[in-house]
């Protein structure tokens, strides 16, 4: 029998002012201490850049050894970085059993967009697995979008979904729309 390395598990976040190059310059520092990707999201917000990534590397390996690679970079290119350990618990593929649905939110910006959709879902337990909010349109006449990736749960449906927003959909003078999103077989 065989006895398999154990695998360890960090979350990576690096934060700072976009410019090209950034996932590259990360990219290379955990290539050459041969992590592995597992899971990433990298974003421009307002100018700043965010990625998170969770990363995996055999064992032996320490938290620290990450971080003197990784500072460097990220000093070099004028970003700030945070490496959390994960625990096995923490690092469980979390698949859903339920319907996954996009709901799109858009309308004139003003405070609380966010705040009341994410509530009335949090009010049914529906999970959000994503979320993105941008401001379009003009400076005259700035339209917020808000874009929310979501798992339902047992006995929820899309056109339950639909109908619960309907009520912020007048309060708020947004349009939202909910579809479902159709898994593509390979």
């Amino acid at each position: 029998m065989t006895h398999q390395p154990e695998i360890l598990h960090y979350a990576v976040s690096v934060v700072g002012k976009d410019r090209p190059g950034i996932v590259a310059a990360i990219t290379e520092g955990l290539f050459n201490l041969g992590c592995n990707i597992a899971d990433s999201s990298c974003t421009m917000l307002g100018g700043e850049f965010a990625m998170i990534l969770i990363v995996s590397l055999k064992k032996p390996f320490s938290k620290s050894r990450l971080i003197d690679e990784l500072k460097p970079v990220c000093d070099r290119i004028g970003m700030t970085l945070g490496v959390r350990t994960l625990h096995a618990d923490e690092v469980i593929r979390q698949e859903t059993d339920g319907e996954i649905c996009m709901i799109s939110v858009y309308g004139a910006d003003q405070p609380g967009i966010v705040y009341r959709v994410t509530s009335e879902l949090a009010a049914r337990s529906i999970n959000i697995t994503d979320l993105n909010t941008k401001l379009i349109g003009t400076e005259d006449e700035p339209v917020y979008v808000l874009m929310l990736e979501v798992a339902l749960p047992e006995g929820e449906t899309p056109e339950g979904v639909e109908q619960a927003l309907a009520v912020l959909k007048k309060e708020l003078h947004v349009e939202i729309g909910v579809r479902v999103i159709t898994p593509v077989a390979f």
